[in-house]
């Protein structure tokens, strides 16, 4: 049988970075894991409520966190950034506000910073939820996958592969469908590939979304 294993987990070490980084004592270590999951909730949730899109696409793409003695480093990768910072940063404090509530830290300082994706396409989350975007509104799977494939060639990469998995357009029987385009070389581990899996909830339930993207080979 095929052995499956996650890509971004494969490459740790090689063409892949921690999201996280800080050291615990074993002792600590799952109190520090929860922090980390506490923080991406409550981001998450802030920018769902806060910003209405109107093609349905959230905008975060990584959230990458790293914590010293005294100081908690937040740094937000967005797609799309002007539709939060437009204006002012009132809202960055906002959030900053919100994130230590939920934390009670007292004793550490915490720092959000935000930083732009250059080509916003090229990032398996952001084109994740665009496709979840499109499949709300009823746009048929087959059109919503090559429509994100367009969009990721125009970003400049060397292969995407995209697989839609659960009752596609409503029918009983559960089936996968999925595209590729381009090479997506999974057994190498030179090669950098970007991973991100996703569902999104429609009406006839639960749909599951998995991208690749095959940027380069170091």
């Amino acid at each position: 049988m095929g052995q499956k294993i996650n890509p971004l987990g494969f490459r740790l070490g090689t063409t892949q970075n921690h999201d996280s980084l800080w050291f615990a004592q074993p002792i600590n270590y799952s109190e520090n894991l929860q922090e980390d999951k506490k923080i991406r909730d409550c981001i998450r949730n802030y920018i769902e409520k806060s910003i209405r899109i109107s093609s349905g696409i959230e905008i975060i793409g990584r959230i990458k966190i790293k914590k010293r003695i005294d100081l908690i480093q937040v740094i937000i990768y967005m797609g799309f950034p002007k539709l939060l910072i437009e204006g002012n940063t009132r809202k960055i404090e906002e959030l900053q506000i919100n994130v230590q509530k939920k934390l009670n830290c007292v004793n550490r300082k915490l720092n959000i910073a935000i930083i732009k994706i250059a080509n916003a396409y090229r990032h398996p989350n952001i084109l994740a939820e665009f496709i979840a975007g499109q499949l709300k509104n009823r746009v048929s799977v087959r059109k919503a996958m090559k429509k994100a494939i367009e969009l990721t060639e125009q970003a400049g990469t060397k292969g995407v592969q995209v697989q839609i998995a659960g009752r596609i357009d409503g029918k009983e029987i559960a089936r996968v469908e999925w595209i590729r385009e381009g090479r997506v070389p999974l057994q190498t581990i030179r090669a950098k590939i970007d991973y991100c899996s996703y569902t999104v909830p429609t009406l006839y339930g639960v749909l599951g979304i998995k991208v690749w993207i095959f940027l380069n080979k170091e």
